[in-house]
């Protein structure tokens, strides 16, 4: 039989009105490309040609798979896909990574608009946002973006609702959107601010394209006023998203342990619950609480984060709530003097990639607006680490978009123009080089310096320090330079930890 024919059969026996029904219709998509499925030749009445591949339609694949598999004209409505049965259709992607060849979830979950022309409702189980999210026809597939994206192959078919225990936490998340929205700073929102639901950024950022808010802000002087937000949408954070993918989808083993059961999450909140764990401790060295769990004491850096993990219940050093927000958690210790141990690094960066980067598609403002930080703080006292204080923290906005960007645009005129290397001699076998990229001086918020054990160069006369191949990086004009990474400043970390301090 004609495959056309046996799906417009297969589909006029599927009953939209019935979730499992839908679900036994669409798993059938697993193993098809997009060009597969246009081939069908399923077409909803009315319908009117479109190139679903291209990159000014967004959307494009589900609303292929709508039009092209399950024959209804892609719309507007506000309801889901299938409001008979409540389901809710979403094409999304992953890649493969390249330093294992495992699976990673592409993108976030768009969800719905956050509205800023009218009311928000307050109760997460009669908002909109639940109504999207209630029951989801997933549709994975592979993003291979040496191909285009019609002959992408879709992998992974599910009808999946978040379980319980997700809930309770995205209601949380959901209850902190809200109470930015409904104070009139929507402005200040960003991913880390929760934990599974994220108020994701849509669209151009331009200031052209920013929307005056409904509700109104209180200035310190009184006065109300609309300020204007970057549009943005509820969605699952895409390390959610890859968590669906591998335990959910692919059904994965987890060896993560959870911190919270959902009876400790009818007590309090998933915040508050980490933040007692740790508080109770408080005030203990470091050396009590390893001898309390029966760890040795090693005086390694590795081990502080250890201790964090035993004292919120976990053996291992896998908690799943964490591993499905993509929670980092970050031990400081402080010194006597006030200085810290330890400097707070993120992920070296090549200088190619770099300069290839669009600063709102970029991997560093991504890393800032998605992650959440659990900072645990131990201060030194007579000679003994004590532990002090904890919290989540997210980066605002202001200081995203602000000092870190600055940062970002410097480093990349520096590269583009071609990093000074000045080479001071130590010793013959030991030279010091030092650069113009931006330094702690330069910047208030964060800076770049090197990523990597030893130093490694290969300059424009030919002398080669170090090991290239391991330790350095490609510059634009051919040299090679130690690789490098953007760091916090240690002021601005010492000023994050005393803002724990305040809150706590």
């Amino acid at each position: 039989m004609d495959k056309g024919i046996e799906f417009k059969s297969l589909l006029a026996k599927t009953d939209l009105g019935d979730g499992a029904s839908i679900e036994r219709y669409a798993v059938r998509l697993k193993g098809m490309t997009f060009r597969d499925v246009l081939n069908l030749d399923i077409k909803p009445d009315g319908y009117d040609r479109k190139n679903y591949g291209s990159t000014r339609y967004k959307g494009g694949m589900g609303n292929l798979l709508e039009e092209r598999y399950f024959g209804y004209k892609s719309n507007s409505d506000e309801r889901p896909d299938f409001p008979d049965a409540g389901v809710e259709l979403k094409a999304t992607c992953y890649d493969i990574r390249k330093k294992d060849g495992r699976p990673t979830a592409g993108e976030r979950l768009s969800l719905t608009m956050i509205p800023y022309d009218r009311p928000v409702t307050v109760d997460f189980d009669s908002s909109h946002v639940w109504s999207k999210c209630h029951s989801i026809l997933l549709v994975y597939y592979h993003r291979d973006r040496s191909m285009e994206k019609y002959d992408q192959r879709i992998t992974h078919v599910k009808l999946f609702t978040p379980p319980e225990e997700d809930l309770k936490i995205i209601r949380e998340d959901y209850r902190t959107i809200v109470s930015y929205i409904r104070s009139g700073r929507a402005h200040e929102l960003s991913e880390g601010l929760t934990t599974y639901l994220g108020a994701a950024t849509k669209g151009a950022t331009a200031e052209s394209s920013l929307v005056e808010q409904y509700y109104p802000h209180l200035e310190e002087d009184g006065t109300l006023v609309h300020i204007k937000a970057k549009k943005r949408a509820f969605s699952f954070k895409r390390q959610y998203m890859d968590y669906v993918l591998h335990h959910y989808l692919m059904g994965e083993p987890d060896d993560a342990e959870s911190i919270v059961s959902t009876e400790d999450l009818d007590r309090s909140s998933f915040t508050q619950h980490v933040h007692d764990l740790i508080a109770s401790h408080f005030g203990k060295t470091d050396r009590e609480i390893a001898r309390e769990y029966d760890l040795p004491y090693t005086g390694n850096k590795a081990q502080w984060t250890s201790l964090v993990y035993r004292m919120l219940g976990i053996r291992g050093n896998h908690a799943k709530e964490f591993k499905k927000a993509g929670i980092s958690v970050r031990v400081v210790r402080i010194e006597e003097n006030n200085n810290i141990k330890e400097n707070l690094s993120f992920a070296p960066f090549e200088f190619s990639e770099l300069l290839a980067e669009e600063w709102e598609s970029s991997t560093f403002r991504t890393y800032l607006e998605e992650t959440r930080f659990f900072f645990v703080v131990f201060k030194k006292r007579s000679g003994a680490y004590h532990l002090a204080t904890c919290g989540f923290w997210n980066m605002p906005v202001s200081d995203i978009e602000g000092d870190a960007r600055s940062c970002w645009e410097e480093t990349r005129r520096v590269i583009r123009r071609g990093v000074r290397l000045d080479i001071r001699t130590r010793t013959e076998s030991n030279p010091v080089i030092t650069n113009d990229l931006p330094g702690m001086a330069d910047n208030p918020i964060a800076h770049v310096r090197p990523h990597a054990q030893k130093a490694a160069y290969l300059l424009s006369d030919g002398t080669e320090i170090g090991d290239i191949q391991k330790d350095a990086s490609r510059l634009p004009d051919g040299r090679w330079m130690t690789k490098q990474s953007f760091w916090f400043n240690k002021k601005y970390v010492l000023n994050i930890l005393k803002n724990l301090d305040d809150a706590s």
